[in-house]
């Protein structure tokens, strides 16, 4: 049995550095693909480590990835650092305030996520080196998690084809095997254009853009009934086309992001709500064009990859809160409702418990019924190479996602605490994969029997680039 001590070691050694780099992360929130304070933090950190350092990955400027290690296999560590829009929130403050009135926030502890898994690879490099062993471990910053798919883009340029194994975390309320469930998805954009007129005096001559997208929205919702249980749309509108009710407004904008549980589920719907959106042109006398702005892949699970980090975590055992960070968690619970604190033990296929602040059970693999499930950039990955995820326990119990409790809780110690729990199991999981071929061999057995009869697709179409923030 292999001794792990050495490498949580390791990891325990490095965490004041990446519970800085969180900090920092956390004090700095960007959105999609305009990370750059927060990309160049991680690019600093990881040359500080010693690694080949990689920015503008792709032509993506904020992507950055860092190399270290020779021959054997090629182990990819994934890390995210993109915040919310509109989420800002004073640290550790159970009250809504925010720092900056309607700035940025790190409402899914993206922060915690980018500095855990870089702590995991940095622990995984040197105890590569000081045990003379082979394989390459990389470090791969990457941006525009919520909505920009950016991992999406970086698979289409193939720079994850010599990857052997992707490993990743998310920050959570309990500690476990992430349940390997989510909505593969594309977001697009429906441009409707129609002719202006004056609307009193000739309305007839007009032809509205804007009626075009509320009909749209009507038709999509009929559509409802006739989908996937487990499929979800969402939409808003972008551009009324003006402020003047006395115009007939000629162009207008809606945002739809069509999610369901497989690539072909989701390729059939996307095309049914295009097909919505033909219809309300036709009947409004518009022309409405279509644009895919990015696009996720549902997660591909790998049965050997996600027992041995489940034993890994058994084996290590909970994160070490301690009665103070319980109390805090305490705290910020008063402030969700009975419902969010239910909903968070129903996700990980738990019994519910009263007076639980804090973490204190490693939830089974496969846990949860799979319908209250998001959608990831991570998917896309999964298809190409054998992947395996955990959730660490970072926040209080009941949380609500993209919220601005989970934004107050992302620099407390607890948040510290679950994110160096999960480097030392992601550590330990890439070492036992180096040190044991075999289990590499399985699981690359196990992703293309999965794949069997089932060709990757890119959601993400070869034409479409990366919603790049415009210079100046």
């Amino acid at each position: 049995m292999t001794n792990f001590e050495d490498v949580w070691n390791l990891v325990d050694d490095k965490a004041p550095h990446y519970a800085e780099l969180s900090d920092y992360v956390w004090d700095v929130p960007e959105t999609n693909y305009e990370e750059h304070l927060s990309s160049a933090a991680h690019a600093g950190r990881l040359k500080a480590e010693g690694f080949a350092v990689t920015r503008g990955v792709t032509g993506i400027p904020t992507a950055v990835m860092g190399e270290a290690g020779e021959g054997g296999p090629v182990i990819a560590i994934l890390g995210e650092f993109d915040a919310l829009p509109g989420l800002s929130q004073v640290a550790g403050l159970t009250e809504p305030r925010p720092v900056v009135e309607g700035g940025n926030g790190h409402g899914c502890g993206h922060n915690l996520l980018g500095a855990g898994s870089m702590l995991a690879a940095a622990a995984v490099k040197d105890y590569l080196a000081a045990n003379d062993l082979q394989g390459r471990i990389r470090y791969y910053g990457c941006p525009a998690e919520e909505g920009g798919s950016s991992k999406g883009f970086m698979v289409r340029a193939g720079v994850f084809d010599d990857v052997d194994i992707a490993i990743s975390w998310h920050p959570a309320a309990f500690v476990g095997v992430n349940n390997p469930i989510s909505l593969a998805c594309n977001e697009l954009n429906f441009h409707f254009t129609g002719r202006a007129s004056h609307a009193a005096s000739s309305p007839h001559l007009g032809r509205s853009a804007l009626d075009a997208v509320e009909l749209m929205n009507v038709g999509v919702n009929y559509l409802r009934e006739h989908m996937p249980s487990t499929a979800r749309i969402h939409y808003a509108i972008t551009d009324t086309g003006g402020h003047a009710p006395n115009v007939v407004q000629a162009k207008a904008t809606v945002r739809y992001l069509v999610r369901a549980r497989t690539l072909p589920e989701l390729l059939e719907l996307v095309s049914r709500v295009k097909d919505v959106a033909a219809g309300a042109a036709l009947m409004t006398g518009t022309s409405v064009h279509s644009e895919v702005l990015s696009g996720d892949a549902n997660l591909i699970g790998n049965t050997p990859l996600e027992a041995l980090m489940h034993g890994l975590i058994q084996r290590l055992g909970l994160p070490l809160f301690n009665d103070t960070d319980r109390a805090t968690a305490a705290k910020f619970q008063n402030t969700f409702s009975p419902a969010d604190i239910a909903a968070s033990f129903s996700r990980f296929g738990l019994p519910i418990r009263s007076g639980v602040s804090l973490c204190d059970v490693i939830f089974p693999p496969g846990s949860g019924d799979g319908t209250i499930v998001g959608s990831t950039d991570v998917g896309t990955v999964s298809w190409v190479v054998p992947t395996v995820q955990m959730r660490g326990a970072t926040y209080a119990i009941g949380t609500p996602g993209h919220s601005w409790q989970l934004v107050a809780q992302g620099k407390l110690p607890a948040a510290h605490k679950g994110m160096i729990h999960a480097g030392k199991v992601m550590a330990s999981t890439v070492i036992e994969l180096f040190l044991k071929p075999e289990l590499i061999a399985e699981a690359k057995a196990d992703h293309a029997l999965r794949l069997e009869g089932s060709p990757f697709i890119n959601p993400i179409p070869d034409d479409v680039q990366p919603a790049l923030p415009k210079a100046g």
